[in-house]
């Protein structure tokens, strides 16, 4: 097991503040495979149902608190949101961090597929949101495609990859991880697998960073290791004089 990610199939979304507005916008990037357990759809609209929704394990929502609410996913192609896909694509297609994988249409808007005879990929258009204000019961969530309902066989693979933004600001969410409720999966995931959310507070770091902590962190090791180095000698010197 690597980075406390399972050996199986899994399906991730992280969502990280957006580089150009977060205040405003997150960041939802999509990885990972699973496979059906029935025949069903993805729908376009609508509330909670088990073919495209599921119960989140545990209270997502922190503030601004959703309910029943569908919010669309922006393409993350735009002339002003560089830095959103220079995030992104820094990480195609070797990825590494929190053991995402990063697919070549990472920067598009995310994007549904299925495998089988009736299998294809469909744009993921909205998410539906909601604060279950029952006691006892956990924050939902679902994914809404565009055009029509989008159709899917049993026992197939399914699979979602690519990033979008969305107009919700990061700290209307609680920083975690969240699997779904095993008991409540979505119908395109397989009963091995789990739809896992993980909220970061952080801006995704860009690569340039990573490169500054490793050098300050070889440059302290250098200082240490020289310092080190000197006080022995100046001890064998000392030793040596008596």
């Amino acid at each position: 097991m690597r980075g406390g990610y399972k050996a199986q199939a899994q399906l991730f979304i992280h969502i990280y503040p957006s580089q150009d507005n977060p205040t405003t916008q997150t960041l939802w990037v999509f990885s990972g495979s699973s496979q059906t357990t029935t025949s069903w759809s993805i729908r376009t609209s609508g509330g909670y149902s088990a073919r495209d929704s599921w119960e989140v394990g545990g209270n997502l929502f922190n503030a601004n608190k959703p309910m029943e609410q569908t919010f669309t996913l922006s393409s993350l192609f735009s002339s002003s949101n560089t830095n959103d896909i220079d995030s992104v694509r820094a990480r195609i297609p070797g990825g590494g961090r929190t053991n995402i994988t990063f697919a070549a249409s990472a920067t598009n808007t995310p994007t549904m597929t299925f495998g089988g005879s009736s299998g294809g990929s469909r744009t993921i258009a909205r998410l539906w949101l909601d604060e279950d204000q029952s006691v006892g019961d956990e924050d939902d969530m679902g994914i809404r495609v565009s055009g029509s309902n989008f159709s899917y066989s049993s026992s197939v693979s399914s699979s979602w990859t690519g990033s979008g933004i969305l107009n919700k600001p990061i700290g209307d969410f609680f920083t975690g991880t969240f699997n779904n409720n095993q008991a409540l999966l979505p119908r395109f995931a397989s009963t091995t697998g789990q739809v896992r959310i993980v909220v970061n507070n952080q801006i995704i770091p860009e690569p340039e960073e990573y490169a500054l902590i490793f050098g300050l962190f070889a440059l302290g090791f250098v200082l240490f290791h020289r310092r080190h180095r000197q006080k022995m000698q100046k001890k064998q010197r000392q030793q040596s004089a008596v």
